[in-house]
């Protein structure tokens, strides 16, 4: 039977493990069957993902992709983030996909330009319990000081003296009412105890920004739950309120929506309240 997307969605835990080493990847997959493969944030390409895979052979330097490195049995490729989707890169004959979920699913079912399909893992790879991520511990107390994730960066709008929710309800009220829909690019969102860094995956708004922690007012969802439509797929929105940082009496707030389900925004909100707020959470 062929796995459906929420089969995937369901065992993602399984095979997303975005905070692990290239080597810990390599680990796990060792003793594992042929089409075992890992998810995992790329250290090297800030904002695509590293897919780490287990083949029946080692590749000949001619079957080696752009992007691609190679262990022994484990080959390595680099998946890349874009408004448009997720891409394997160096594989042009290959589409793009709304999600890293749509991705896993389509190659579970074909190969396409992968060495092998994917096998959707049931179990935690390594022989582990469900505490086999190598990086569990030490990622549960480095969560509490930084939190991170994939957002599509819509706009910031100058909110005058407002802040909290309601600056968040009506700047994403005013963007969009906008004629023309602001052009979404895709960003890294990465909160620690100095406040906001977003990274531009592409490059094509800005390289990186930084928000400290002083300048920050708030942050969270949509109070109207609104959506932002992402290619006929609805995401989330959010946003956060910082000072200006050209008028002193003024607040700005940055909107966002989710990039994608495996990576909610929840995460970063949490931590950016808690440190704007300790102790109300």
């Amino acid at each position: 039977m062929q796995p459906t997307m929420k089969f995937v969605m369901d065992t993602s835990k399984y095979w997303f493990k975005p905070s692990i080493s290239r080597e810990q990847a390599i680990e796990l997959l060792r003793k594992e069957e042929p089409g075992a493969f890992i998810v995992r944030d790329s250290s090297s390409y800030r904002g695509s993902f590293g897919l780490a895979l287990k083949v029946q052979e080692a590749p000949t330097p001619a079957q080696s992709r752009p992007g691609e490195d190679s262990s022994d049995l484990i080959r390595h490729f680099l998946i890349e983030s874009s408004a448009k989707g997720v891409h394997l890169k160096g594989a042009d004959e290959e589409p793009y996909f709304g999600s890293l979920s749509a991705f896993v699913c389509q190659h579970s079912i074909m190969a396409l330009a992968l060495p092998c399909k994917l096998i959707i893992p049931q179990k935690e790879l390594g022989g582990g319990d469900g505490a086999s991520d190598p990086s569990a511990d030490g990622r549960a107390s480095c969560l509490k000081k930084s939190a991170g994730c994939h957002a599509l960066y819509l706009s910031s709008v100058s909110v005058e003296t407002l802040s909290g929710a309601l600056a968040v309800e009506k700047a994403i009220s005013a963007t969009l009412e906008r004629d023309v829909l602001p052009t979404p690019t895709v960003v890294h969102f990465k909160v620690t105890e100095q406040g906001i860094t977003l990274t531009d995956v592409q490059r094509k708004v800005f390289f990186r920004r930084h928000y400290p922690l002083a300048t920050l007012r708030f942050c969270g969802m949509d109070p109207e739950q609104r959506k932002w439509q992402k290619y006929c797929k609805p995401s989330r929105i959010f946003g956060f309120v910082a000072k200006s940082q050209t008028e002193s009496q003024e607040n700005v707030c940055h909107l966002f929506a989710e990039y994608d389900t495996l990576q909610p925004a929840s995460q970063v909100i949490s931590l950016l309240l808690e440190l704007l707020f300790p102790g109300q959470s």
